[in-house]
């Protein structure tokens, strides 16, 4: 992706159909969408002395909070130590002449396993060229502490066509199962044209998991509870776990209950945040957010679940950027709360839940850049990355800017 194509995620909502809605909330405000009333809540440039080249991921290793690992969209991986006076990163891994990058392409996940400590691996979510499809990789740093891995270490679990070049996903989290968790697009145009996010026989709109421990298909296997065992009768690909997704931009799980949420990036009328069970069918291309899409009314929504929160594009909101649930302990009226961001307005929210449902939903912030991604650290603190700008700000309390 590069800034001067209109980079990444404000493309995911443009759609190329303009189809209307069965429940035009279009002239709405945001209902439940309140000012924030703490007003010490800030955010500052946790490493001014660092600047990173179309940042889209960060991440810590498990249990380890010396260092942070920060993913460039063309192919690097750099990493730095954990010091607000930091000034220097270094590569950890460069896959830059294997990724096919630009728009929505690049290299856009990455998850430290949960025992890397002793086996040194991680894994990669990256779009390679001719013909364009995802690949799932494995990589291996020699030692824990190793300020660089080998990028001859790799070993592919597995990969998958893409026949459009938007909607890519890209989003990888381990849970506390020890299950990895994949987050694909359906494959990208508008309108999902191949009806992918339904169709049980593409991994295309979907969450995967699956059991990198097993070798049972190669380098990786399925767990026993996916919701469509290996040989089913009716084709469906083990690896599902969810489908019905348009563009899940950002799954994370909640440190404290390991709920899993997922921001789903829509097409011309809303944004979404769902929360992800096993088997869920989250509605894609029968329904955007709340409203019936295809076809433009009446869709049949048995079955389907629908988001726990979703806002319409009105306001220049076009691009949800998913979050994570603040578990940190610097600002208390964060806590257990969801943040997230909109990477076309720079918006910032903080959504909090009674159970499984929306109790409250408040604006953070306005005007804060191109949010590609938001992170959290071991100690359960988040962090959001400004693509444009190259720069990692934290949440903070205090008068900073």
């Amino acid at each position: 992706m590069t800034l001067n194509a209109l980079p990444i995620f404000f493309l995911l909502t443009m759609g190329l159909a303009t189809i209307s809605c069965s429940k035009d909330k279009d002239m709405e405000d945001d209902p439940g969408t309140i000012t924030n009333p703490d007003t010490t809540i800030k955010t500052k440039d946790a490493f001014p002395g660092l600047t990173f080249t179309d940042p889209v991921e960060m991440k810590q290793l498990p249990g380890d909070s010396s260092r942070f690992f920060v993913v460039e969209q063309a192919g690097v991986i750099r990493v730095f130590q954990n010091n607000a006076a930091a000034t220097t990163s270094s590569v950890f891994l460069d896959i830059k002449s294997k990724v096919q990058d630009g728009g929505e392409l690049g290299l856009l996940g990455l998850a430290f396993h949960p025992d890397f400590k002793t086996n040194g691996y991680f894994y990669v979510n990256y779009t390679v060229g001719s013909p364009l499809k995802t690949v799932i990789a494995r990589y291996k740093a020699a030692t824990p502490t190793a300020e660089r891995a080998d990028p001859a270490s790799e070993a592919v679990l597995f990969t998958f066509n893409q026949p459009y070049a938007n909607h890519n996903g890209g989003s990888l989290q381990f849970s506390k199962d020890g299950f990895l968790y994949i987050a694909t697009g359906d494959g990208g145009s508008g309108g999902d044209p191949q009806n992918n996010a339904q169709n049980r026989k593409s991994l295309l709109g979907k969450i995967l998991r699956v059991d990198v421990d097993g070798t049972a298909k190669g380098n990786y296997g399925i767990p026993s509870d996916n919701p469509y065992p290996v040989g089913n009768n009716d084709g469906y690909l083990p690896e599902i776990y969810a489908y019905g997704l348009r563009n899940p931009w950002r799954i994370s799980f909640d440190m404290e209950n390991d709920r899993l949420f997922a921001g789903d990036v829509g097409q011309n009328k809303r944004e979404e945040i769902d929360l992800i069970t096993k088997g869920g069918n989250y509605g894609w291309r029968l329904k955007e957010g709340v409203d019936c899409y295809d076809p433009a009314s009446n869709c049949n929504a048995a079955g389907l679940i629908e988001p726990i929160h979703d806002y319409n594009q009105n306001n220049g909101d076009r691009s949800i950027t998913g979050g994570y649930v603040y578990r940190g302990k610097a600002i208390k009226s964060l806590v257990g709360k969801y943040i997230y961001g909109d990477f076309a307005s720079g918006r910032i929210w903080a959504l909090e839940l009674d159970g499984d449902q929306k109790k409250s939903n408040a604006i953070l912030f306005e005007n804060k850049g191109s949010i590609s991604s938001f992170a959290q650290d071991v100690s359960g603190e988040v962090y959001y990355l400004n693509y444009g700008e190259g720069k990692i700000m934290k949440f903070v309390r205090g008068n900073l800017n």
